[in-house]
């Protein structure tokens, strides 16, 4: 694609899809109507509208088309105000619909740096693993399409842009313009609004390869730290301090505001969307200073009482549940109760997984819920000497080393952990127990395949599979700690270490079947009747181009994974 209108901004991005209905997400430089218009192989059309609404400046819609049929390849156009503006001219856009049943592929990684593709940001942080996604799908069948792009947290780094955004953000603060909360040295290399905003997701979404990307296959986002900032919510010490920033509250306003509207808005059904408040009065709003103020209303409550807002969902595609897990933003800090999820958001996602009626169940979550033995057991140890295991004083060290080593995975919130062992007991031993029980995660910059079991003897296939990072590959002294924590001799000793702090072992086991893997790449999972499919591929550089290579392969079995 070589010529795009520019009145698009960004966009199309297919969203929520499944057997005849499609959502199109668009931003746009002006106010304007926005129309999708389908036509599938039948020679059937749809025309849908929608008129932009506006935030800051800039002018967004989401449009949702119904009606179309199913597991099929659909051609669409986008318009603005009557002339077509995508696809480019000589170019074709399709969305392929799901199917009602049958496998599915899901795509999915995390942890993307939006950095500029110079020598120096391939040099330094390496090949994109969404470049090389996109190349694989413009040449491929639409069969072989992956049926779902899953983002699992930090598509944005606000707390650490790339060198290009940083010069805006210097730029933008020398000529003087206001900017909320950026008057504080500690933040002023830092996203502090929703203008900010805006340049990562341009900077993320926009190249041509990526963009053409996300008009065709269907995407599900969640959030993590970094679309607020590095460890956000890890403790009640962690909010303690930074809410006492005198930039936190812009920040939170302009984090949740743009997640809102650039990732949460799309993960939603069209049916979902009709019945979502906000949305309903974003829409309805007379003016931009109105919308301005609903959101950044809605943002500080989210952020000071996570109840009043749901970030997880969910969806069924052909035989797979996929349950998407907000364990950030709904997190229960107190010392004395620390859950990854809180009681109201705990009972949303027991009652997704145990209403399942699909064969396969995936449970998405930024953070993994099974870590690396060694790193599991570290994290349980410093939970309890941060509740007062070893003593008051111990403790004051315990939560200053949960905040500077990142100890805050599902291990670090015992509480949590246990409650989702207990849940998958009683998932795989109810009436729709599932063929597999698979956690999807990012986060921790490196990749693995871990096999799991319960108390409770099954037939289910349990896997933790962890793809992280897209773009954003860790520093050699920390491969070094994760290579150490699969060595079983490393994690029997920091268990036992555990059980010196008086952690009680918990009803699971575990072990990394494959991996660790460090570099930049996408894992692809199908979920077949007889057997998960997994394909792991990494991101490399090849005669000037940024591609995908197939690491490895494997049959995922209640048994074990075979390599193909």
């Amino acid at each position: 694609m070589t010529d795009i209108d520019g009145r698009l901004l960004l966009g199309p991005l297919v969203r929520y899809v499944d057997c005849d209905r499609a959502t199109f997400w668009v931003e746009t430089d002006r106010a304007c109507t926005v129309a999708v218009q389908t036509r599938a192989d039948s020679g059937e059309t749809r025309r849908v509208e929608e008129p932009t609404w506006g935030l800051h400046g800039h002018h967004y819609a989401l449009v949702a088309v119904e009606g179309l049929p199913a597991d099929s390849v659909v051609d669409y156009t986008v318009s603005i105000d009557g002339d077509q503006v995508w696809p480019a001219a000589g170019r074709r856009a399709v969305v392929h619909t799901q199917r009602s049943d049958g496998p599915i592929t899901v795509a999915f990684g995390s942890c993307r740096r939006g950095d500029t593709y110079s020598e120096e940001a391939l040099t330094r942080i390496g090949a994109d693993a969404l470049v090389g996604l996109a190349d694989r799908v413009r040449d491929q069948e639409s069969s072989l399409w992956p049926d779902l792009l899953v983002f699992l947290g930090d598509q944005v780094y606000a707390d650490d842009p790339s060198p290009e955004i940083v010069d805006r953000l210097h730029a933008r603060r020398a000529a003087g313009e206001r900017v909320a909360g950026a008057r504080s040295e500690e933040v002023e290399d830092e996203i502090c609004d929703f203008e900010e905003y805006t340049w990562l997701y341009q900077e993320s979404w926009g190249d041509l390869r990526v963009r053409e990307l996300l008009a065709t296959v269907p995407t599900c986002m969640i959030l993590d730290d970094h679309d607020l900032r590095d460890d956000w919510n890890s403790s009640a010490d962690w909010r303690a301090e930074v809410t006492r920033a005198p930039w936190w509250e812009d920040r939170v306003i302009g984090a949740f505001s743009s997640y809102w509207v650039y990732q949460h808005l799309g993960n939603l059904s069209p049916q979902e969307l009709e019945q979502d408040e906000m949305y309903a009065a974003v829409r309805a709003a007379t003016s931009d200073a109105e919308r301005e103020k609903l959101l950044a209303e809605f943002a500080l409550r989210a952020d000071s009482e996570p109840s009043s807002a749901r970030w997880s969902y969910h969806r069924d595609i052909g035989n797979t549940r996929l349950i998407m897990i907000d364990s950030r933003c709904s997190r229960d800090l107190r010392p004395e109760r620390r859950a990854m999820v809180d009681d109201t958001e705990w009972a949303w996602v027991r009652e997704k997984a145990l209403s399942a009626d699909t064969e396969h169940v995936l449970l998405g979550s930024s953070l993994p819920f099974l870590m690396l033995p060694g790193l599991h057991n570290i994290e349980q140890w410093n939970e309890a000497v941060a509740q007062g295991a070893w003593g008051r004083r111990a403790a004051v060290v315990g939560e200053k080393l949960r905040i500077a080593l990142d100890l805050e995975h599902w291990a670090a919130f015992g509480k949590s952990f246990a409650d989702m062992v207990d849940l998958v007991d009683e998932l795989v031993t109810g009436p729709r127990a599932p063929r597999s029980l698979v956690w999807l995660s990012g986060d921790v910059h490196c990749s693995y395949v871990a096999r799991a079991e319960t108390r409770v003897p099954t037939s289910t296939a349990l896997y933790q599979l962890t793809m992280s990072p897209f773009r954003n590959p860790l520093d050699l002294p920390i491969r070094a700690v994760n290579r150490l924590a699969i060595r079983r001799p490393v994690a029997r000793a920091l268990e036992r270490l555990a059980r010196r702090a008086k952690v009680e072992p918990v009803h699971a086991r575990w072990e990394a079947e494959a991996g660790p893997w460090f570099d930049n790449g996408v894992m692809s999972l199908t979920t077949d009747s007889q057997a998960l499919h997994l394909r792991v591929d990494h991101a490399a550089v090849a005669d000037g181009r940024q591609t995908l290579r197939t690491t490895a392969e494997f049959d995922l079995t209640p048994s074990g994974a075979r390599r193909r």
